[in-house]
C-alpha cells in the first residue's frame, strides 16, 4: 500500500512501527519530514507537504501512541 501526505493515520501507524520508543511531540518537523519520506511505502512528492500536514501526522502519531 502506497502512502501519500493525506494518509495521516496510516503514516502515523508506520511511524509507530519504525520509531516505537520515540515521543512524537519531541520530534522536530525537519526530522519528521525525513522519517516520513524514508518510509518504505511512502510514494508521494517529498516536497508536497505543508506544516499543517506534518502537524496532523504528529498529532495522529501522538493519539495512536498514547490512546
Amino acid at each position: 500500500m502506497s502512502l501519500f501526505w493525506d494518509d495521516t493515520y496510516e503514516i502515523a501507524a508506520a511511524l509507530i512501527q519504525s520509531h516505537p520508543e520515540q515521543d512524537p511531540l519531541e520530534v522536530p518537523f525537519t526530522t519528521l519530514h525525513k522519517w516520513i519520506t524514508e518510509l518504505p511505502d511512502f510514494d508521494d512528492d517529498p516536497n508536497g507537504f505543508s506544516e499543517a500536514k506534518l502537524e496532523a501526522v504528529q498529532m495522529a502519531w501522538y493519539e495512536e501512541a498514547t490512546g
